[in-house]
């Protein structure tokens, strides 16, 4: 089985909704352009391409920074039509206060969806400030893994100052039982990253949005052998295509025990599958 832990909504349903200018604040975000000359590619096909049985793909909400919102509705909608081959997480905006509260509170008891989302630049705000707290606290106590982007990003105009992994290590340490994922290894703070995961029992790395040919050495080298239960397989579809990945993964120099266990077994202990 092969599940990847972090896609963006890429379906039909999404590409239409750009389409009609109905995403707001896409334009401002430098991806408009990519998404306008990619042809449309619905993410289940790309899963079927490249054997991959289910994805999780992810809400956006930076609506108060950025004016950005993947709305929750919409993920819900993508992941009941795909008959189970998508697991979805939300996006909250930690600036909405009580409101963001109860929106989880929806977005799960209603919605279904089963993780959080943050990117801490659109939001303007590091992981570990308080106005997160609270809603690290229901995510604990739900039992709701939350995934953050660390590392460099591509949106115009964002400072990259919030995306450093070692705010994890704060939230790690404050909340036990939360389950936390770095996003991307936290490149170019991937040491940062890989200490952070070490070190925390509740903290994953997965490797979303790179070409493994370009995985860094000291990512392989732990991902062999101290982190074999902490890294995730993650695609970040569309900026690359599923099936590239497994076949560069299946060319590296991994026994078929790790593999398992980047492929499904640690997608699984994360989402409690």
């Amino acid at each position: 089985m092969i599940i990847d832990t972090h896609a963006q909504l890429y379906t039909r349903g999404f590409i239409d909704q750009v389409q009609a200018g109905r995403i707001p604040g896409l334009e401002n975000l430098g991806y408009a352009g990519f998404m306008a000359k990619s042809p449309p590619s619905d993410t289940l096909t790309d899963m079927d391409e490249a054997g991959v049985d289910l994805s999780v793909v992810v809400g956006v909400d930076a609506e108060t920074n950025a004016g950005f919102r993947v709305p929750n509705e919409l993920v819900a909608k993508e992941v009941d039509a795909s008959e189970g081959r998508l697991i979805g997480f939300m996006g909250l905006d930690p600036r909405k206060g009580n409101a963001a509260i109860d929106e989880l509170r929806r977005s799960h008891d209603e919605l279904g969806l089963r993780g959080i989302k943050f990117i801490c630049h659109l939001n303007e705000l590091e992981p570990s400030h308080r106005l997160f707290y609270p809603i690290y606290e229901e995510a604990s106590a739900r039992g709701l893994p939350v995934l953050h982007h660390t590392g460099t990003h591509y949106h115009a105009g964002r400072k990259i100052k919030y995306c450093q992994p070692l705010f994890i290590d704060e939230i790690a340490v404050d909340f036990p039982k939360l389950k936390l994922v770095a996003a991307h290894f936290g490149w170019p703070w991937t040491d940062e990253a890989i200490a952070v995961a070490l070190r925390n029992r509740n903290v994953y790395l997965n490797v979303a949005g790179w070409a493994p040919r370009h995985w860094p050495e000291v990512l392989l080298r732990y991902l062999r052998g101290p982190l074999q239960r902490k890294v995730l397989f993650g695609s970040d579809h569309p900026l690359l295509p599923r099936k590239r990945l497994v076949n560069e993964i299946d060319k590296l120099e991994l026994s078929d025990e790790i593999k398992t266990r980047l492929f499904e077994h640690n997608p699984k202990e994360l989402l409690g599958l």
